[in-house]
């Protein structure tokens, strides 16, 4: 008997689940709630039936024998609710991948840092000779990396592609942190972690969890992990600095600090948790200090635009959370902070716990008046319509030595497509206001 499912949403993800689904057999409806040029382009290529902005999805859901929803769709979909309230299967892509792959793979996870460690991942199996690529919360869908002749995959697990998952295994599940975020997906920070959790879930004992030894709530999730558990951290854990090395947990060191692109932080610990997946994953040494050498880091993740008497410009526009703003924040001593956009749900005011680093605040968005209170009465602040206008306002707050930062804790789609976007007008702005 043929199988039917019901995928909900045409973005990439969902249309590369769709295709997946239907070469093998499937009995496959799409559901698109707002469709668009784009995503009507790729159902005319899928050539398979799609129902835009149905009145009665219940009655599809009733259809069907699986929901797929794609990764942006929300738990609270109408969708899924009704597949969940009457027994029927909710898998994402992952576990699609997991039922029709057995290719290793290495899965990483948190709030924070997740493209950064893949792409070093990535990298080091490169280095190492293995054929692998990075996929998942990528450009390329789990579904489709298992149609490669590949040795290994690196997969950046996203808490809503790990949400409804049950066999989905990865070799190797690196846990970097959990911070605040996406509550306008999940509905409580406990559904968020349980979420992540899920990505040593169906582990076995022969399996490596990788885990954050200075995030107290992943450390704790560790506890349910059925592998081996390595730890992290700066100067804790199996993975650490010492005498300015990073360090296996033997003892031997994989590379100077010094020797990496950049040495904040949170560079150490994203390096220290890529090495330990890669060589769980059949990476060599010589491969992993190869990958940390060359390594330049990732655009729009406080990235040197401009530099000016004194006063340096860093796009951080990838900070889409009050926690990697936080992180940004503490890189340096004084900094003029350009934050706001369009909030998930989070406390915005947790930005002023570090006013210690802030010179002064520039809020822009839909969230730029809850910045600025959050800050008012403690350093200067002021609202900026544009970001022309930021910029400005930015450099005449900074003082020689001072950082202006880009680190918006918040999304951008008040004012931009995405968060590469938005910092490319940063970028701009700030080109044009030094030339």
């Amino acid at each position: 008997m043929t199988e039917r499912a019901l995928v909900v949403g045409l973005g990439i993800a969902g249309a590369s689940a769709a295709r997946r689904l239907a070469q093998r057999g499937w009995d496959v409806t799409v559901v698109e709630d707002r469709p668009s040029d784009a995503s009507r382009a790729r159902a005319a290529g899928l050539g398979l039936r799609v129902v835009e902005a149905p009145d009665d999805v219940a009655a599809l859901v009733d259809a069907v024998d699986v929901v797929v929803p794609s990764p942006g769709v929300p738990v609270g979909h109408p969708a899924i609710q009704h597949a969940l309230a009457t027994g029927r299967r909710v898998w994402t892509e992952f576990e699609l991948a997991a039922r029709w792959s057995t290719i290793p793979m290495v899965a990483i996870t948190g709030t924070n840092g997740k493209t950064t460690v893949t792409t070093l991942v990535e990298s080091m199996l490169r280095a190492s000779g293995l054929r692998t690529v990075a996929a998942g919360n990528t450009d390329v869908p789990l579904v489709d990396a298992i149609e490669d002749d590949l040795d290994v995959i690196v997969v950046e697990a996203s808490s809503f592609r790990l949400e409804f998952t049950e066999t989905f295994r990865p070799a190797v599940a690196v846990w970097l942190n959990l911070a605040e975020d996406h509550l306008d997906w999940h509905p409580s920070m406990a559904a968020y972690a349980a979420a992540k959790a899920r990505v040593w879930a169906a582990q076995g004992p022969d399996d490596v969890a990788i885990v954050n030894v200075e995030d107290p709530v992943v450390m704790a999730h560790a506890a349910s992990a059925p592998g081996r558990v390595e730890t992290f951290g700066l100067a804790a854990g199996d993975w650490h600095v010492a005498d300015g090395q990073l360090v296996r947990p033997d003892g031997t060191p994989l590379v100077a600090v010094a020797d990496l692109w950049r040495a904040l932080p949170h560079d150490c610990t994203n390096a220290l948790a890529a090495s330990a997946a890669a060589l769980a994953a059949g990476a060599t040494q010589a491969g992993v200090t190869d990958a940390l050498r060359t390594f330049q880091g990732l655009p729009h993740r406080l990235a040197l635009v401009g530099d000016d008497g004194g006063v340096r410009f860093y796009d951080d526009s990838k900070a889409t959370d009050p926690h990697a703003a936080v992180a940004a924040l503490r890189s340096f001593d004084s900094a003029v902070l350009i934050a706001g956009g369009r909030n998930k749900g989070l406390d915005l005011s947790v930005l002023a716990d570090e006013v210690a680093h802030v010179r002064a605040v520039v809020g822009i968005g839909e969230s730029g008046p809850a910045v600025v209170a959050a800050f008012e009465g403690t350093v200067p602040v002021t609202l900026a319509d544009s970001m022309d206008a930021a910029v400005a306002a930015a450099r005449s707050f900074a003082q020689p030595g001072d950082a202006v930062v880009l680190s918006p804790g918040c999304a951008s789609f008040d004012w931009y497509r995405n968060y590469g976007e938005r910092g490319d007008d940063f970028a701009r702005a700030v080109r044009e206001s030094l030339a």
